[in-house]
């Protein structure tokens, strides 16, 4: 069974999507932007906290830690930028580092937008 999720603390969804899915002990968190905080009109720095805030909001809600985390796929526009989020990433792993992708995109959902950021997060204990 596939268990559909938003949360209510997340910008809201808009689009034909939901915040995540859970399914045979993993969850899948669709892809995360700034859009709808504080950070949409900023840099791509404050727009990866923006995001790295919302993930940990729902590791929170699902008790669950960055040892927990399975994958990430980073979508960014300029890979030139990677500089300026690898120190958030590795600070927000915690030591913890999952398997990740980093891909470079033309473009994201909105002209404001630098990154996206989804993963899948294990939710028991093997």
């Amino acid at each position: 069974m596939v268990i559909r999720m938003n949360y209510d603390n997340l910008p809201q969804v808009k689009g034909p999507y939901v915040h995540a899915t859970k399914h045979h002990g993993l969850l899948y968190i669709s892809g995360l932007t700034a859009f709808g905080t504080a950070a949409q009109h900023l840099n791509v720095e404050s727009q990866a906290v923006a995001i790295l805030q919302q993930i940990t909001s729902i590791l929170n809600q699902e008790k669950r830690h960055q040892s927990d985390l399975v994958k990430f796929t980073i979508f960014i526009k300029d890979i030139s930028q990677l500089p300026a989020i690898r120190p958030l990433l590795f600070e927000f792993y915690e030591g913890h580092l999952p398997a990740c992708s980093l891909v470079e995109v033309s473009n994201l959902i909105h002209p404001d937008l630098h990154i996206e950021i989804e993963s899948i997060i294990a939710l028991h204990d093997e």
